[in-house]
């Protein structure tokens, strides 16, 4: 018996009606011979609203409590997704992290996975139930709730799927699939059939929010296949498959927008050997994921300016630990700057052709928009621009790439 296991994003699941279609779509798939198992987000924007309630009593809640906070939005919302399956005369049972056995470490707000039991999800697969699992949460070996970050429901149901050796992971949002660029932005951006795992992992990470960069690192590894599709509609969506002969024809896939950066710069940091070790290992300590690096010797050589791009929420704590750094390290300044955004072109087919990092800059300087760092890979070019200029900047690259017209 094949088993699918169905992600519903909080917009799907937002209102009864909705949480109703939700439960419609899971019956659907038990009707048509399947197991299966629904991973299910907080209601609409109850995470964001337990958050602002959060700051409205302490300034600097503890992780730890914000986790047990947040994490209560899912329970809210799988028990009421049974309530409609039931409702509807067939059998379901609503699991937390916790009753599942999804282990996670032990950083709060931003846990990773580490292992997942299938026995009890199974258990109750083979008692003809519709298995609803609380998505974003788990607990650390100790017992601790932890979250797993925003929009990390995605890697839940991914996960499940990897452990669960599910035939697709249909992942149910308010947009119909993968596009071009975001169609908020750009008007022309183009729905996209089937886009390889590389290629989606460098999107979603680069500002692509359709599908959380930690889901696509479980898809990657263990080759589930994803099914991006909008909840309103049975229209088919964009999969996210390995790499088919023919997927470099295509020189750009996307283009992608990050809004919530910060640039951390160390002026005059001693150019010697550990100096860079020291600095981001302290970073690491802190649980602060950088995105680029970027290291300028200057003067006489005997100084270095590093560059480093972090989240935006992340940035008053980045800079204290950089300051306390500059003081044990003789560092000369330290400087901060939240008005900068990242764009970013992606496409494997940039590794068979040449040319694309010209036909990008000259997109840019003929719209006005001035570089002020530039980061590559095999399959990525991205530039770091003002933030004013960052939507002018992606729908610049869309209309040079031809992504309004490609296949």
């Amino acid at each position: 018996m094949s088993l699918v296991v169905q992600k519903f994003g909080g917009t799907s699941v937002a209102t009864a009606e909705q949480i109703h279609r939700a439960a419609r779509r899971a019956i659907q798939e038990k009707l048509a011979g399947r197991r299966v198992v629904a991973v299910v987000s907080a209601m609409g924007e109850s995470t964001d609203r337990l958050i602002e309630l959060a700051y409205q009593i302490s300034r600097n809640p503890p992780k730890r409590e914000l986790d047990m906070l947040v994490t209560t939005g899912e329970q809210v919302s799988i028990a009421l997704m049974a309530m409609a399956i039931h409702e509807a005369g067939h059998h379901a049972i609503s699991l937390t992290a916790a009753q599942v056995g999804l282990v996670t470490d032990s950083v709060h707000t931003k846990a990773r996975i580490h292992s997942i039991s299938a026995e009890r999800i199974n258990r109750e697969l083979d008692a003809g139930r519709i298995v609803i699992v609380a998505g974003f949460q788990g607990v650390d070996p100790a017992g601790e709730i932890t979250a797993l970050g925003r929009g990390a429901s995605d890697t839940t149901a991914v996960a499940l799927a990897a452990v669960l050796e599910a035939e697709v992971c249909e992942i149910y949002t308010d947009v119909d699939g993968v596009y071009t660029a975001d169609p908020r932005l750009v008007p022309q951006a183009r729905k996209i059939g089937r886009v390889s795992y590389d290629e989606m992992l460098e999107l979603a990470s680069l500002g692509a929010g359709v599908v959380h960069s930690r889901g696509i690192e479980f898809g990657t590894k263990y080759q589930v296949p994803i099914h991006v599709r909008s909840s309103m509609t049975d229209n088919k969506g964009t999969m996210i498959v390995p790499e088919t002969p023919g997927m470099e024809d295509v020189i750009v896939r996307g283009v992608t927008l990050r809004r919530d950066l910060a640039r951390i710069r160390l002026n005059r940091v001693p150019n010697r050997p550990g100096s860079a070790a020291r600095i981001f290992e302290r970073v690491n300590a802190h649980h602060l994921v950088v995105d680029d690096i970027i290291q300028n010797v200057t003067g006489d050589g005997t100084m270095v300016d590093i560059d480093f791009t972090i989240d935006l929420e992340d940035a008053p704590q980045a800079r204290a630990l950089c300051e306390m750094l500059a003081q044990e390290m003789d560092i000369g300044s330290v400087q901060v700057e939240d008005q900068v955004s990242k764009v970013s072109i992606v496409g494997v087919g940039m590794r068979s052709h040449t040319g694309v990092a010209a036909r990008m800059f000259r997109a840019l300087a003929d719209s006005q928009i001035n570089i002020e760092n530039i980061n590559t890979s095999e399959i990525v070019i991205s530039v770091i621009v003002r933030r004013d200029d960052g939507e002018k900047a992606l729908r610049a690259l869309h209309a040079a790439f031809q992504l309004d017209t490609g296949p």
